[in-house]
């Protein structure tokens, strides 16, 4: 499960938002620096630097006068986006953070660490030359961002489509260029999801845009869009042909660059051998409850006997949207009756398959609009379907996923208080920096702090979402399946990466799955896929790190507070700030520099 909000933040980096530079603006920068100064060079930083070479990104936040261009991934035009990323780290360097009120002085730290993200990104782990996923997903999302959204006329949009799609060939003979021995479990990855990609131009684009009226633009469009069907075919032959046999390049990141990115993106500078541990701790307290609650369920089977039975216990495939969808009316009575969280509209979120190009690597999604989309408001919340191609076994296994406790805290995370609601109060966001750069650490810790954090204040009991006993302890037995899931990522994150903890300094992927499948409690295909993530999401061990943190932090709330302590008012503070890393949102609340952990 994982979240869509702002996900231009890691695709585009990673596909590299590149176009000419224009001119910057003068500084104007005052004397005596404050916070006018710093908000006025981050409008320069997104307005020359992050929007104009990431223009999908642009579109996907609601700023459409993006949305003609495309990326230039070509090498020189990288060169040029790391030049203005090393101006604009200079820049924000020269800010002293002292002169700025506590809230900006975040603001600029966020900031400098996303520059200083992008430039590790771009200079050190180089996707550019190693994934051709970027290439394919990247041209894909940029379709899929102008069409998901009627934010304008089906002609206005698909105007833009065609101006985007006239670009598209270029990319693929840029990927050709710019690929230098990529992993090969990368370039697999990426033909694993080019059929998506080709069935996606070829029908679900065009399908998107039968209200279109205008003959001409009709006719650009069929052309410039089996252009891009063509340029798809091409690559995945070339993919096939020439680069997957030489595809053996390394996909692990080293223990110095994991730890300057965790630094960078979640503001965490733990040790990893201390991080390792405190992974194995939760994964063990974790197996500790689910044999506790699986022995309440039926003593006279073992904990993955009951996990075996868990997993039969789900919709048909063709029931499965629905399934989520009726599961949101008891979530937000029980978040309004027992004073969770304040939720700012009476709006649900809109459900639907996947996106093909996302498939591959997730099971469910949230797709809200931007922060400044202020014409098609709607969210999305993304599931993905068995493909028509699998096996009855394949289809088991990906719909043991979906079991009826993981069922309840997928709803949790993804929509009711997860991330629908997080999105729903963005308009009460301190700064644009707050809305638009975020750490995962707080969107998917929050999204999945909540899971355990409804079920322990009351709700999948008999009448609030379960129908009796038995079913409640397999709610949470479900909720404890998905925290293993996320403890199974903390562990293989940093073993894949870095080889930390393993014989030899070397941990497989075989291992990696294994590993899910024994130590996370999931199948084999479940392990997979996350294997696959965890390759190129590198630090997504931001689930379980991001839960312990804002636990902590409530925690130490509650110790301060003592009886004054409200967890709504705890919920409706962290969610003020925004999509804070959560050391920043502690000193904001805490008003102390105290260990997130």
């Amino acid at each position: 499960m994982t979240s869509r909000i702002f996900a231009s933040k890691a695709l585009f980096v990673a596909a590299l938002a590149l176009l000419p530079m224009r001119p910057a603006h003068a500084q104007h920068l005052s004397a005596d620096g404050g916070g006018q100064t710093f908000n006025y060079l981050a409008d320069q930083y997104f307005s020359d630097v992050y929007f104009h070479f990431g223009p999908t990104a642009g579109t996907s936040a609601g700023l459409h006068q993006y949305d003609d261009k495309l990326e230039d991934y070509s090498a020189a035009n990288i060169q040029k986006q790391i030049a203005a990323l090393h101006t604009y780290e200079k820049k924000v360097e020269a800010i002293d953070p002292s002169a700025l009120d506590a809230s900006v002085a975040g603001d600029r730290a966020i900031l400098l660490n996303n520059i200083r993200s992008t430039l590790l990104t771009l200079e050190v782990i180089r996707p550019w030359e190693k994934n051709p996923d970027n290439y394919s997903t990247g041209i894909t999302a940029s379709a899929f961002v102008i069409m998901e959204r009627p934010y304008a006329s089906a002609d206005t949009r698909l105007k833009s489509l065609i101006a985007r799609e006239n670009q598209m060939p270029q990319v693929l003979l840029e990927a050709r260029k710019n690929l230098k021995n990529p992993p090969h479990i990368y370039t697999e990855i990426a033909l694993e999801q080019l059929d998506g990609d080709i069935s996606f131009f070829q029908n679900d684009v065009p399908s998107a845009f039968t209200d279109a009226t205008d003959p001409d633009t009709k006719a650009a469009f069929a052309k410039s869009n089996a252009a891009v069907i063509e340029a798809l075919k091409s690559y995945e032959a070339w993919l096939k042909s020439d680069l997957l046999p030489r595809s053996n390049g390394d996909f692990k990141f080293g223990a110095d660059t994991f730890a300057k990115k965790l630094s960078y993106d979640e503001m965490v500078d733990i040790p990893l051998d201390h991080l390792l541990e405190i992974a194995y701790a939760d994964l063990h307290k974790n197996q500790a409850e689910f044999a506790r609650v699986a022995k309440e369920v039926d003593p006279t089977k073992t904990p993955q006997q009951v996990l075996a039975e868990l997993a039969t216990i789900h919709p048909a495939p063709d029931k499965l949207l629905s399934t989520f969808n009726d599961t949101f009316s008891s979530l937000i009575d029980f978040i309004n009756t027992h004073h969770i969280i304040t939720i700012p509209s009476k709006v649900e979120p809109t459900l639907e398959e996947t996106p093909p190009f996302e498939r591959a690597t997730t099971s469910a999604s949230m797709d809200p609009p931007g922060p400044f989309e202020t014409h098609s408001t709607k969210a999305y919340f993304n599931v993905t379907l068995p493909e028509k191609t699998w096996t009855p076994e394949h289809i088991a296994e990906h719909m043991s996923e979906f079991n009826v406790g993981t069922i309840i805290s997928t709803s949790v995370h993804e929509a009711y208080p997860g991330h629908y609601i997080q999105f729903l109060w963005t308009p009460q966001f301190p700064s644009t920096i707050r809305k638009v750069l975020g750490a995962s650490t707080n969107i998917e810790g929050w999204a999945h702090y909540t899971e355990q954090m409804m079920l322990d204040q009351g709700y999948g009991q008999p009448g609030t979402g379960a129908q009796n006993e038995r079913e409640a302890k397999l709610i949470r037995l479900g909720q404890i399946q998905d925290a293993l899931l996320r403890d199974a990522r903390f562990v293989n994150s940093i073993k894949l990466h870095t080889g930390l903890g393993t014989p030899g300094g070397q941990w497989t992927i075989d291992q990696a799955v294994n590993f899910f499948v024994t130590d996370g409690y999931q199948s084999h295909s479940v392990g997979l896929v996350e294997t696959k993530r965890g390759t190129a999401d590198a630090t997504y061990l931001y689930y379980t790190l991001g839960k312990l943190q804002i636990m902590k932090l409530r925690a130490d709330m509650m110790k301060k507070q003592g009886t004054a302590f409200n967890l709504q008012d705890f919920h409706d503070n962290f969610m003020r700030q925004g999509f804070a890393p959560i050391k920043i949102v502690r000193k904001a609340m805490l008003h102390d520099d105290s260990p997130v952990l």
